[in-house]
């Protein structure tokens, strides 16, 4: 058998290098090579058609910025078809949806003194306490609206949230959207595993002490999830074979929430063993420390969250997120050209009554053959 390999042949990069040469040809090897893979296995196949892309994201990247700047025109260029996401990065995304100012600064400031001057600090980001404080105010004015008023998962929650940031984008003149509001026009949905854990969270729960009638109900993401990674494998082209990428932005609950679809299909469910054919993961997290949440691809595969015979379509670069998500982005931009957008949030009916439909029909199979 022979060895993977290509000869490292250093020349010396030009003053005028462009990301795609830099990434060809000097991520050369360790994790500059393992993001040069994720990058080329992006573009030459997982952007393609047929497939379907699911990301989690973990961190604090929209703090800083990254919602707006990568985020964003990857969901515009069809690029990202549902989300997994940390409450936090959505509230904190809110921000920038609202025309609110955040500082890049530095680690090694007093925050005692911070505290004294009203200002909040992650990790270089900073801005002021107000923020949280009008932010909150939004969040819960809106919530009271009457389409919040019921039972509803989180991709309801979220497009609903989407919709009234939207206008107030084009109210107070931000000039690129932020993430929520470019999901809720592209018809991305948003879910997030702990809908609690989070600012938005704290604020629906504050309203509850007041009457609100409105309920996260997780039961239902993990139904629409679920059927959105086993429709992906009708592409809606004969010729064309449907796939589901799982694209990893840190780790923590989002990850085990978009790779747990392929367990609550073919162990709960009962409909089918297979597993997500591309994983791609970017983390600084270890898993001999049971840090690195559901753990390595070749790991994930013996619960059938992975399918076996796709292992080499699996990678994991092990860096900071912020460095590799903008790098990653603006490889795929340069290299693929947009896809159609699928609008998983306008089929979630559709898919959840075809998921519904065959789970009964294999209920009934095994009652008959246990009869």
């Amino acid at each position: 058998m022979a060895i993977p390999s290509k000869k490292i042949a250093p020349v010396p990069i030009a003053s005028d290098i462009g990301v795609v040469e830099l990434i060809d040809n000097y991520f050369t090897a360790y994790n500059s090579a393992r993001l040069r893979e994720i990058c080329q296995l992006l573009s030459r196949e997982v952007l393609r058609e047929g497939v379907t892309v699911g990301m989690s994201i973990s961190g604090a990247m929209t703090p800083a910025g990254f919602g707006v700047s990568a985020l964003a025109p990857l969901i515009r260029h069809g690029f990202i078809d549902w989300i997994i996401s940390t409450g936090a990065n959505l509230y904190h995304d809110l921000h920038y949806g609202l025309g609110m100012k955040l500082y890049s600064s530095s680690p090694f400031l007093d925050d005692v003194k911070l505290r004294e001057q009203g200002t909040i600090r992650i990790y270089d980001i900073i801005f002021g306490y107000d923020v949280l404080l009008e932010t909150d105010a939004f969040i819960r004015k809106i919530l009271q609206a009457e389409p919040f008023q019921k039972r509803m998962g989180t991709a309801e929650f979220h497009n609903l949230l989407g919709k009234y940031v939207r206008e107030i984008e084009k109210q107070v003149g931000v000039q690129h959207s932020c993430l929520l509001a470019t999901a809720y026009e592209c018809g991305v949905p948003i879910y997030t595993s702990s809908p609690g854990d989070s600012s938005i969270g704290m604020n629906v729960a504050a309203l509850s002490l007041s009457g609100s009638k409105m309920v996260i109900d997780p039961s239902i993401d993990v139904n629409e999830t679920a059927a959105i990674a086993y429709c992906a494998r009708e592409s809606g082209n004969p010729d064309v074979e449907g796939k589901s990428a799982a694209v990893i932005i840190g780790g923590g609950s989002p990850k085990n929430f978009l790779l747990q679809t392929q367990p609550q299909l073919h162990e709960v469910l009962g409909l089918e063993e297979r597993g997500h054919d591309y994983f791609i993961q970017v983390t600084d997290a270890r898993p001999d420390t049971g840090g690195l949440s559901g753990a390595t691809p070749s790991e994930a595969v013996s619960w059938g969250k992975v399918d076996p015979e796709e292992l080499p379509s699996t990678l994991v670069c092990y860096t900071d997120s912020t460095i590799a998500l903008p790098i990653i982005t603006a490889y795929v931009m340069n290299q693929c050209q947009p896809r159609p957008l699928k609008r998983l949030y306008d089929r979630r009916e559709e898919m959840y009554s075809k998921l519904q439909h065959d789970y009964q029909q294999a209920q009934l199979v095994g009652a008959n053959r246990n009869d």
